[in-house]
C-alpha cells in the first residue's frame, strides 16, 4: 500500500514534498524503487519457469503411460523369443556334437595307443598324442557350453558329467605319463651315463607343460569379463614337481641301504662313501645333466639345496644316536672341515653356484654345542678309566723286588707319567682338528682327571709308607726309598705336563666344570710333599741308631759315630742324584736339616751336666769336629750350606761355642748372639744349654732368661724356624758324661 501511494503521489504531481526535503532524500528513494523492481522481476520469471516444467511433466508421463501400454502388448513376443534362443542354444550344441564326430570316434583308440607310447618311455611321442586328446576336450567342452549370460545359460550339468566320463581316459593318461616322467627324473643320474635321451625328453615335457599353464592363465586373466574356464587339472605345475622329485631322488639315493648301517665303527666310513657319492654326482650334474636342462633351471644350484637340506635331516638323526667319542669326532670333523673345505662344497667352481651359508649350517650351534659336550664326557670317562688301570700298573711296579726304570738323564721313573702325559696331549691334539674351544675343554677335562688321579697317587703313596714301616721287621722292599724317588720324579714329569696344558689354554668357557681353573699343580705339588715326607722318615730310620750313639763312650774315644751318619747321608744323597730337579737340591737340603736338627734334639734331650772345664771343652770339641765334619761332608755333596737364612751346621757351632765359654758373664752377650741368629729359640731350649754346662750360677741364668722374655724379637722374613722343629722334654735327672763320675 505504501508503494502504491507513494507511485500515486508521484503522479498525481505531489513533487513539491520531495522537492523540499532535498536533493539526498529523492537520490535514496529511487535506489529503493530500482531494487524492488528487480526482485519483482525474478519473481516473475521463476513462475514462467515453473508452468513449463509442469507441461514437460505432463508430456513425459504420457509418453511413459503409452510405452507401458506397448510393452504389456509385446510380452507374449518376449516369451516366443526365450523359446527360441534355447533352441538355437540347442541346435549349436547338436551342431557341435555332429561336426566333432569324427574326433569322439577316434578317442578311445587314441588312448590306447598313447598308453602303448608311455609303456614303451616314448614320451614325447606319447605327450604329443595327450596334448591332441586334451585339445579335443577342450574344444568340444568349449563348444558345447558356450560362453554364459546373455548369450547362453551353458552345458547342464549332467551333460557336463557325460562328457568328462568319455574323456576319463585322457585324465588316466596324464596320471600314467606324470608317473613315468618323474620315474625318469629320479633315475636322471643314472640314465646320464647311459642314455640321457629319456631325461631330455622329460624336460621338454616339463617346458610344454609349463607353456600351456601360463597359457591358459593368461587367457584367463585376457577374458574381458567373459568366462572361460580352466582345462581340467589345470595348471599342473610340472616345473615345481621337477624339482620336488629331484630332491626326493637325492633322498632316497642317500638314504638306501648300503647307508643304513652307519652306527658304530661304521660312521666314518658312511661320512666319506656320503662324500664321494655327493661329489660325484655333483660331477654328472654339472657335466652331463646341466646340459639336458635350460639354463634358468640352475640343476647344479638345486643339487646343492637339496643335498645341503639331506645332510641336515640326516645328520640330525646320527646326532641323536649313542654315539662314542671316535664317531663324534667324525661328525665333527666331517661337518665343520670336511664339508665346507675345497673337497666337497668350498670349492670354488660350487661357491659361485651357490652360497651354503644362505641354507643354514647342517648342524646347528646350540647342536654343536651338545655335541661336543658329548664328546668332551666320552672322552673323560675314557681319561678316567686309563688313569685308573696306569695307577694300578704304577701300584704294582712298586713292589717289583728292582730298581725303577732310569732314563736318559739317570732318574728314576714308572710308565705312570709316559701314559698320562701322552693320553691328554694325544686327546688335546686330536680336539684341536676341531676347533680351539673343544682343544680348551679338552684341556679342562684332563687337568680336572689329573687332580683326580693326584689325590689317588698321594693317598696310595701314603699306604705305600705305611705298609712299609708295618714291615720293617722282615724287610719286606729293599727298593722302598726307590720307587719312593720314582714317585718324586714321576710328578715332576706330570707338573711339566700339567703346566703345558694350561699354557694352551686361549679360554675358560664357562661350562659344567665347578671350579675354573682346575688345580693340578697344587695336587701334584701335597704329592711330592707327601713323598718327600716319607723320603725323610725313612732317612730318619736309618740314622736312628746311629743318633743313639751321640753323646756316649764311643762317640768321645772312637769317633765313629758321626762318620757312619755320613755314611746314611752319602748313600742316600747319590740316590737323591736319581731325582729331577727341584726336588733333587730339595731333598738334599732336607737332609741337611733333619740331620741337624735331631743332632741339636738328641744333645737337647740327653740332658747331660759337664762337672768341669775340661769336660765343657771336651763336649765342645766334639761338637765342633762333628759340624765341620758334617758341613765338609754336604759340600761334597753339593749342598748349599744356608736354608732359608739360616746354617744348619753353623747351629752345632754355635751352641759348641756357648758351651765353651770360659766367662759366665758374657753368657747373655753369647746368648743375643744366638738370638739374633736363631730368633725362633726359646727360653726353654737356652735353660737346656746352661743346664749342659753345667756352671751357671742362679743370677746369670735369671739375668739371661730375664734378656730372653723381654726380646722376643720377631721372625724375619725368608727365616725358616728351626729351634720350633726341637722339642725339649720335660725336666728330668740330669746325667753326667760318660767319663766323668755322676753325683
Amino acid at each position: 500500500m505504501g508503494l502504491r501511494c507513494l507511485l500515486s503521489s508521484r503522479a498525481s504531481g505531489e513533487t513539491w514534498t520531495i522537492q523540499e526535503k532535498g536533493t539526498s532524500t529523492n537520490h535514496f528513494y529511487s535506489i529503493q524503487i530500482k531494487v524492488v523492481q528487480s526482485y519483482l522481476e525474478g519473481v516473475n520469471w521463476g513462475l514462467g519457469q515453473l508452468r513449463e516444467a509442469r507441461a514437460g511433466l505432463r508430456e513425459v508421463s504420457h509418453d511413459l503411460h503409452k510405452a507401458r501400454l506397448e510393452t504389456s502388448k509385446n510380452s507374449d513376443e518376449v516369451t516366443t523369443l526365450e523359446t527360441l534362443r534355447e533352441v538355437s542354444l540347442h541346435h549349436r550344441q547338436l551342431l557341435a556334437a555332429v561336426s566333432n564326430l569324427p574326433r569322439l570316434y577316434k578317442v578311445r583308440s587314441m588312448v590306447l595307443e598313447t598308453e602303448r607310447l608311455v609303456e614303451s618311455r616314448r614320451l614325447l611321442e606319447a605327450h604329443a598324442r595327450l596334448m591332441e586328446l586334451e585339445r579335443w576336450q577342450d574344444e568340444v567342452l568349449l563348444q558345447l557350453q558356450g560362453p554364459k549370460g546373455s548369450s547362453g545359460t551353458g552345458l547342464r550339468s549332467e551333460d557336463e558329467e557325460h562328457l568328462r566320463n568319455y574323456f576319463s581316459g585322457v585324465g588316466q593318461l596324464v596320471d600314467a605319463l606324470a608317473k613315468e616322467l618323474w620315474a625318469v627324473v629320479g633315475s636322471g643320474l643314472s640314465l646320464s651315463h647311459q642314455n640321457p635321451t629319456p631325461f631330455v625328453s622329460a624336460v621338454r615335457i616339463v617346458e610344454r607343460e609349463e607353456a600351456l599353464d601360463e597359457f591358459f592363465m593368461e587367457e584367463r586373466r585376457s577374458a574381458s569379463g567373459h568366462y572361460r574356464p580352466m582345462p581340467p587339472g589345470r595348471p599342473r605345475c610340472w616345473r615345481e614337481r621337477f624339482f620336488e622329485v629331484l630332491e626326493e631322488a637325492v633322498t632316497s639315493r642317500f638314504r638306501s641301504v648300503s647307508y643304513l648301517h652307519t652306527q658304530g665303527p661304521g660312521l666314518a666310513s658312511h661320512l666319506s662313501a656320503l662324500q664321494h657319492g655327493i661329489m660325484g654326482d655333483l660331477s654328472t650334474v654339472r657335466n652331463l645333466l646341466e646340459q639336458c636342462v635350460p639354463p634358468h633351471y640352475h640343476l647344479t644350484r638345486a643339487y646343492l639345496r637339496s643335498c645341503h637340506q639331506f645332510l641336515q635331516t640326516h645328520l640330525g638323526l646320527v646326532t641323536g644316536w649313542e654315539l662314542e667319542s671316535g664317531d663324534i669326532f667324525a661328525v665333527l670333523n666331517w661337518v665343520l672341515h670336511i664339508y665346507n673345505s675345497s673337497e666337497m662344497m668350498g670349492d670354488p667352481d660350487l661357491v659361485s653356484e651357490l652360497e651354503i651359508e644362505d641354507l643354514g649350517p647342517l648342524i646347528s650351534q646350540e647342536g654343536l654345542e651338545q655335541l661336543q659336550n658329548k664328546y668332551v664326557q666320552k672322552v673323560r670317562k675314557s681319561v678316567s678309566e686309563w688313569m685308573h688301570k696306569a695307577l694300578e700298573v704304577e701300584l704294582t711296579d712298586w713292589q717289583r723286588d728292582q730298581e725303577p726304570d732310569i732314563d736318559h738323564e739317570g732318574c728314576y721313573h714308572t710308565s705312570l707319567p709316559t701314559i698320562i702325559t701322552q693320553m691328554l696331549e694325544e686327546n688335546t691334539r686330536v680336539a684341536l682338528t676341531i676347533s680351539e674351544a673343544l682343544r680348551d675343554q679338552t684341556i679342562q677335562m684332563g687337568l680336572y682327571e689329573m687332580e683326580n688321579l693326584l689325590s689317588r697317587f698321594r693317598d696310595a703313596i701314603i699306604e705305600f709308607g705305611t705298609e712299609h714301616h708295618r714291615d720293617l721287621t722282615t724287610n719286606s722292599n729293599k727298593f722302598y726309598l726307590h720307587y719312593l724317588l720314582a714317585c718324586i720324579s714321576n710328578c715332576i714329569i706330570l707338573k711339566t705336563s700339567a703346566e703345558s696344558l694350561q699354557q694352551q689354554l686361549c679360554s675358560f668357557p664357562s661350562n659344567r666344570f665347578s671350579r675354573v681353573p682346575p688345580g693340578p699343580l697344587a695336587a701334584l705339588d701335597r704329592a711330592v710333599r707327601k713323598a718327600c715326607r716319607l723320603v725323610m722318615d725313612h732317612l730318619l730310620f736309618e740314622l736312628q741308631p746311629h743318633l743313639q750313639g751321640l753323646l756316649s763312650h764311643a762317640w768321645l774315644v772312637q769317633k765313629d759315630v758321626t762318620p757312619k751318619m755320613c755314611g746314611v747321608l752319602e748313600r742316600h744323597c747319590e740316590l737323591y742324584n736319581r731325582v729331577r730337579q727341584p726336588c733333587r737340591q730339595r731333598l738334599k737340603e732336607e737332609c741337611q736339616w733333619l740331620t741337624v736338627v735331631e743332632y741339636v734334639r738328641t744333645l737337647m734331650q740327653k740332658r747331660l751336666v759337664c762337672r768341669s772345664c775340661d769336660e765343657r771343652c771336651q763336649l765342645a770339641q766334639r761338637l765342633t769336629q762333628d759340624a765341620e765334619q758334617l758341613r765338609d761332608h754336604f759340600q761334597s755333596m753339593e749342598i748349599d750350606g744356608t736354608i732359608g737364612e739360616v746354617n744348619p751346621t753353623a747351629l752345632i757351632l754355635a751352641l759348641a761355642d756357648l758351651i765353651n765359654l770360659k766367662d759366665t758373664g758374657m753368657l747373655t752377650l753369647e746368648i743375643s748372639e744366638l738370638v739374633t741368629k736363631y730368633p725362633d729359640i726359646s727360653e726353654e731350649h737356652v735353660s737346656v744349654m746352661l743346664d749342659i754346662r753345667g756352671d751357671v750360677p742362679k743370677d746369670v741364668r735369671g739375668s739371661v732368661l730375664d734378656f730372653l722374655e723381654q726380646s722376643a724379637p720377631p721372625l724375619p722374613p725368608g727365616y725358616r724356624p728351626i729351634f720350633s722343629e726341637i722339642l725339649v722334654p720335660s725336666s728330668s735327672m740330669s746325667f753326667c758324661l760318660p767319663t766323668a763320675k755322676c753325683t
